[in-house]
């Protein structure tokens, strides 16, 4: 009869006191990167649920907005369909703020590399970015809010439709101290309406857009005027070649 052959036991040796102190180190670091990593989910379908609800509902305010309402203490807005705003406002801002806004997908790469070429801070945002920022985030140049406006602009495209980013552009942007939006800045300057706004009116409320406390359309500077001809231009020759056909009715 052959004898079976015994396996050694083996002995289990304990963790020394490193291992100990890596095993109690990494738990918590797991946790809080699963946590981490809820939270931030968690934050993005909130966002995305927002997009959704925002292209049916309009927004009641942008954190721009209610900053400068605590400043204030009111402010001048009201908002205006679409279908009531002048067609060449809509031209003279895209002419002014985002040329190919028709051809874009959120992002003007174009525009992007010619600002990194010259050094420009200026000239690449998108109106889908600026929406963007101006409806679901905050002013300013940090890196998780551009981080955050990355993510976010390609979800605009593609739930909204080029006429809605521009719709909601021209009802939160920014005219003047305490005036936001294409029907305060229509009164607020000429004591109109956006649907009675003349082209050159409408140039000199896109000429103010990049500096509106500084700027006036009503009393516009030299360069304020100029520039305001050159956005004339621009939204007549954008209606011409097709780069507004987009958003036109």
């Amino acid at each position: 009869m052959t004898a079976r052959r015994k396996h050694p036991i083996k002995a289990t040796i304990p963790p020394g006191p490193a291992a100990s102190a890596r095993a109690l180190v990494r738990a918590p670091l797991r946790f809080v990167a699963a946590w981490t990593a809820r939270i931030s989910l968690g934050i993005l379908a909130a966002y995305l649920a927002l997009i959704v609800l925002y292209d049916v509902l309009d927004p009641p305010t942008t954190f721009t907005m209610w900053s400068e309402k605590q400043r204030l203490g009111k402010l001048d807005q009201e908002w205006t369909d679409f279908e009531d705003i002048a067609p060449v406002m809509a031209r003279s801002v895209v002419a002014a703020e985002d040329a190919n806004f028709c051809t874009h997908w959120g992002f003007d790469m174009g525009a992007i590399r010619q600002a990194i070429d010259k050094g420009a801070n200026r000239g690449a945002s998108t109106l889908s970015q600026q929406v963007t920022k101006n409806v679901f985030l905050w002013q300013g140049r940090s890196w998780l809010r551009k981080a955050l406006e990355a993510l976010l602009t390609p979800a605009v495209e593609a739930v909204w439709t080029k006429r809605r980013i521009l719709e909601v552009y021209l009802n939160v942007a920014e005219f003047g101290e305490g005036v936001f939006g294409v029907n305060a800045a229509a009164f607020h300057y000429f004591r109109t309406t956006p649907a009675k706004l003349t082209p050159r009116q409408a140039a000199l409320l896109a000429a103010v857009l990049p500096d509106p406390k500084d700027r006036n359309a009503a009393r516009p500077s030299r360069y304020v005027s100029k520039r305001a001809n050159q956005i004339a231009d621009g939204a007549a020759t954008i209606k011409a070649d097709g780069r507004a056909d987009c958003f036109s009715r």
